[in-house]
């Protein structure tokens, strides 16, 4: 009950949405730093000839526990050439995928912009290593980059966050490049998918691609599940482990049970701004 509470009061007040989120993950930032928790996504699972395919992208021995929310990031950026491009991540959490994009892709840089300034301070000490990767505070609604500025941009599992998601869109169109993509997945709840595809129609780029992966992302939530059991376990106080599972996605919750019954759905484009 307090959950759908939450829900209705998320979806009816863009004002407390940005606020909550912004609090939710700066309190992640702030209270738990440990080096190897650095993806906070669903993960996806590929299916070749009917077959759960877990080991689709072939990744160095240190990435393998990250694996399948390795692979939703895989499937984003291979929506377009990165090689030698300037990317900007928009909503780059804990810093995970922004390097696995930085060190697989082989973009020239990775910047990597979020509104905590915890997360950016713990992805600029974890990450440090790799050359081709900055982290900057950045409001997705007002993004700190002049126009036309990047090639690509990325946005994974997090635009649901944001207060009005439009304003959003339109600074992705502003800080792109003239032929820049925009490689972005997300979730909506069902009905809302038709006023979802609507609002991004209207920014100055054409669909590309369109992909509804919401059986894939659900099979990685089944797949990752005892792995998720034992971080919050290990992490989170008891009275917690609740919300913060059904924020992770566990099976059995609501997000999981949502996707499976097609009731949040999942989808994955790719645009292109005009030239």
């Amino acid at each position: 009950m307090l959950i759908r509470l939450a829900v209705f009061l998320l979806e009816s007040s863009p004002w407390l949405r940005r606020l909550l989120w912004r609090w939710w993950y700066g309190r992640l930032a702030k209270r738990y730093t440990a080096g190897d928790w650095t993806f906070m996504n669903y993960g996806f699972v590929e299916t070749r000839d009917g077959q759960a395919d877990l080991s689709s992208v072939r990744l160095a021995k240190e990435d393998e526990a990250d694996r399948l929310c390795i692979q939703l990031y895989h499937r984003v950026a291979s929506g377009a050439p990165l090689a030698g491009k300037e990317v900007l991540e928009v909503g780059s959490g804990r810093g995970g995928g922004a390097s696995f994009v930085a060190r697989y892709h082989h973009p020239a840089k990775v910047t990597g912009a979020d509104f905590s300034p915890q997360a950016v301070a713990l992805c600029q000490k974890r990450h440090a290593g790799v050359t081709n990767l900055a982290f900057v505070v950045g409001d997705a609604e007002n993004l700190p980059f002049a126009n036309a500025s990047f090639d690509a941009v990325l946005n994974v599992e997090s635009s649901h966050c944001y207060g009005h998601v439009a304003k959003f869109y339109a600074e992705v169109a502003r800080v792109l490049r003239p032929g820049g993509v925009f490689l972005y997945t997300d979730f909506r709840a069902a009905e809302d998918v038709p006023a979802w595809h609507a609002a991004l129609a209207a920014p100055g780029w054409e669909r590309v691609a369109v992909e509804d992966i919401t059986a894939a992302v659900a099979d990685a939530m089944e797949a990752d599940d005892a792995r998720k059991r034992a971080l919050i376990a290990e992490f989170i106080p008891a009275r917690f482990r609740h919300l913060f599972g059904e924020f992770a996605g566990l099976v059995g919750g609501q997000m999981h049970s949502g996707f499976r019954a097609r009731k949040m759905q999942y989808h994955r484009f790719v645009f292109r701004k005009s030239p």
